[in-house]
């Protein structure tokens, strides 16, 4: 039989199969020896096992549109990239190595702004601002008012989302929401340091309604940059990439060069200052880096 995995918990992996029924799983032998990890999202063939219980082992991963590490999950198609519009207050430079990450994944990302409601129009604006040019799609949502809710729920569909972002942004209160058969701990919101206690313990795929299904994980524990060469970093910046062909040199970096697309969009408004700006600090980064 063929499903999906949905858990994966002390050696046994939760497959929600064509029957509509969930097996538990136990990976073959081989799987170790090719040093191959199932994950939460693959699409699996399995043997069921006659029994008492609703058990199974599992013979072959098909083939994956994608995997990630931090959390390991597959077959992912739209991140949901949660930042707070304030409380804790919005951290661009964090929010851009979110979206350098995922670009480098090749995962389509939607930015969603919460707790939109305790914000100014002022710091709202403030979001657009920093990534005008991107073409991001920016929601803006509160999981109290449930504004931004339906919005979210047509972005997703008949697709499997996963949310990223930072600690005490509302990321288990916005699953909690779309998905409210599957209540989660949400942890309280530390009052001293204003960040939330992660309570999520190991990767889940819930479902939402048909065909959409929302990654429940640990977290996204690395916002590093990726691991590129300097030319390469450009290419993680889509409002870059529809403007290169504009600069006087193929390799053109963006940064002191003459004749340059980028810098020209940047001076005339249509890219954010602030985003190229943060752009150049990582660039730097990235040079540092393949120094040692």
């Amino acid at each position: 039989m063929t499903g999906t995995i949905i858990k994966g918990i002390g050696g046994f992996y939760y497959v929600y199969a064509e029957d509509g029924e969930i097996y538990s799983c136990k990976a073959k032998g081989g799987f170790r020896r090719q040093k191959i990890t199932p994950l939460v999202g693959d699409e699996v063939e399995f043997t069921p096992l006659h029994g008492e219980e609703i058990t199974g082992g599992l013979d072959e991963i098909l083939p994956r549109k994608n995997s990630l590490i931090r959390p390991a999950i597959a077959n992912v198609d739209v991140i949901l990239v949660v930042f707070a519009a304030k409380t804790p207050d919005p951290d661009f430079n964090l929010l851009d190595r979110f979206l350098l990450r995922m670009e480098s994944e090749g995962v389509e990302c939607i930015i969603v702004v919460n707790k939109s409601d305790l914000a100014s129009q002022e710091e709202l604006d403030l979001f657009k601002e920093e990534l005008k040019g991107s073409n991001y799609r920016v929601i803006f949502s509160s999981t109290k008012t449930k504004l931004g809710q339906d919005e979210i729920l047509d972005a997703i569909k008949d697709k499997r989302a996963a949310v990223a972002g930072p600690s005490g942004v509302g990321k288990s209160s916005l699953i909690n929401n779309i998905c409210p058969e599957n209540k989660m701990e949400t942890g309280e919101l530390s009052e001293k340091i204003a960040r939330g206690k992660h309570t999520t313990r190991h990767a889940e795929l819930l479902p939402v309604m048909d065909n959409t299904f929302i990654f429940d994980t640990p977290g996204f524990s690395s916002a590093d940059i990726p691991m590129v060469e300097k030319e390469e970093l450009r290419d993680l910046y889509p409002e870059y990439v529809k403007l290169e062909p504009g600069c006087r040199f193929s390799l053109c970096l963006h940064e002191n060069e003459p004749d340059c697309a980028i810098k020209d969009a940047v001076s005339e408004g249509a890219i954010s200052q602030g985003r190229h700006q943060r752009y150049i600090g990582f660039l730097t980064e990235v040079k540092n880096r393949s120094k040692y």
